[in-house]
């Protein structure tokens, strides 16, 4: 297995940028470097001379999951090269008309998102209403760090197809202009589903969050499962988006590390992340491991459990962060019961909420050495699934408990606009 990697994971360890690769004959649809496409009279986009390669590409759309060149790990494929549609700006321009307010689905830091239209097929721009409709990502023009996270999410996701990853079906970059175009995730975020309060959103039940969990840990095991790991190295529940039957989707990859190479436990990195997700050996060394990615599941894991954000400035001293608030409860069963988020109650069993206190007790171990492998996390919650037991009876009424508790709807992220899904777009920042 390790050896299908080494070609393209070499090249990331090389430099920052994406490799030259075999190229085809159609230049519609890109099986490598992304270029700048420039119009008369027009500059390349600040940074351009960073990358190098030509573009190729075929008549039709290749799915990477169907690509027999591409061979299967762990329910999902890794690519030689990418594969993916070079997108005119004029025809995401037409497919949103002209990035028209009424289709806009979010913004942030880094831009905007809106949707749009294609063809199922050729991911040609449609009418609105027809094809598949397709979240369109576009960057603001003067920002240093989106063009390097627009690049690792063309890195990544260009090459890494998994049922729980979000796909990446192209790009486009033309002078100032860069964009993503994924697959429209039809549910919006995990972040809108646990924390905000509103008629269109409702509380997810025990079985949809225990689902959830288990596709976005195979999606961590895939990123894990070679000699030469991906480290996503942002975990968290905005970044986990939700399709039409709530399978999970982990999305934005601008902060992707390569793993350690070469014998190494860790690599070391600037520290970057979101505060409440980041691993406490990380945040104190600048060491990233894999397992750091463990300890941001268990953070995710304890979110599910409580419907309370990992960090909340709105609760009490002592209780702002989720983890250091609540972890000692996590093997005290008499207390346990009690920070289990009140909307789910008398839907799930005693022996199952032990086990999944447990889970994530050992994810949070500040040891990354003693956190579990994310196949062992899957295989354990696979088992939590399959329980089968009475589930606890309801005793709080629907107003109490951690669910509706302090500071737990409140939300201090522009993610997602009326409720409409978007694809995660916070803005990254170090730790200080």
């Amino acid at each position: 297995m390790g050896n299908c990697l080494t070609s393209w994971f070499s090249c990331f360890h090389s430099s920052n940028i994406t490799p030259t690769t075999f190229t085809s004959s159609d230049a519609n649809y890109s099986s490598s470097t992304p270029q700048p496409t420039t119009t008369a009279g027009s500059t390349e986009a600040a940074g351009s001379q960073l990358l190098s390669g030509a573009t190729a590409s075929t008549s039709d759309v290749i799915d990477p999951e169907s690509d027999p060149l591409s061979p299967q790990v762990n329910g999902g494929r890794i690519l030689e090269s990418p594969r993916l549609k070079v997108f005119a700006f004029s025809d995401l321009k037409s497919t949103t008309r002209n990035f028209k307010s009424d289709t806009l689905l979010g913004e942030g830091g880094f831009g905007k998102v809106y949707r749009g239209w294609v063809d199922e097929r050729t991911l040609a721009p449609c009418k609105p209403g027809t094809g598949i409709a397709v979240a369109i990502k576009k960057l603001n023009d003067e920002s240093m760090q989106g063009f390097e996270e627009w690049q690792s999410e063309i890195n990544f996701l260009g090459r890494l197809s998994h049922p729980n990853l979000v796909k990446l079906l192209g790009y486009c970059w033309e002078d100032k202009e860069l964009l993503l175009v994924y697959e429209f995730v039809q549910k919006g975020s995990l972040e809108n589903h646990l924390f905000r309060r509103n008629a269109m959103v409702e509380p997810l039940p025990w079985d949809l969050r225990l689902k959830i969990a288990i596709g976005a840990a195979r999606g961590l095991a895939f990123l894990h499962a070679s000699d030469k790991q991906v480290i996503y190295r942002d975990f968290k529940a905005s970044n986990i988006l939700l399709d039409g039957s709530y399978n999970a989707k982990i999305s934005d990859f601008g902060l992707a590390k390569i793993g350690p190479a070469g014998g190494a436990s860790h690599v070391t990195t600037r520290i970057m992340g979101t505060y409440g997700y980041v691993a406490p050996e990380y945040i104190a060394t600048g060491h990233l491991y894999v397992k750091s990615d463990v300890y941001g599941f268990g953070v995710v894991l304890l979110e599910l459990m409580t419907g309370l954000r990992a960090m909340d400035k709105h609760r009490p001293n002592g209780q702002q962060n989720l983890v250091d608030w609540l972890r000692p409860t996590l093997s005290q069963k008499r207390k346990l019961k009690n920070i289990m988020d009140a909307r789910m109650e008398g839907q799930y069993s005693s022996k199952a909420m032990l086990q999944a206190a447990q889970v994530a007790l050992k994810c949070l171990e500040s040891d990354p050495k003693s956190r579990p492998s994310m196949k062992e996390v899957v295989d354990d919650l696979v088992k939590i699934q399959a329980i089968k037991d009475n589930p606890m009876p309801s005793k709080r009424g629907s107003g109490s408990g951690s669910g509706s508790g302090s500071g737990s709807n409140r939300s201090t992220s522009t993610h997602c606009l009326g409720g409409r899904p978007v694809l995660n777009h916070h803005y990254h920042t170090p730790l200080q």
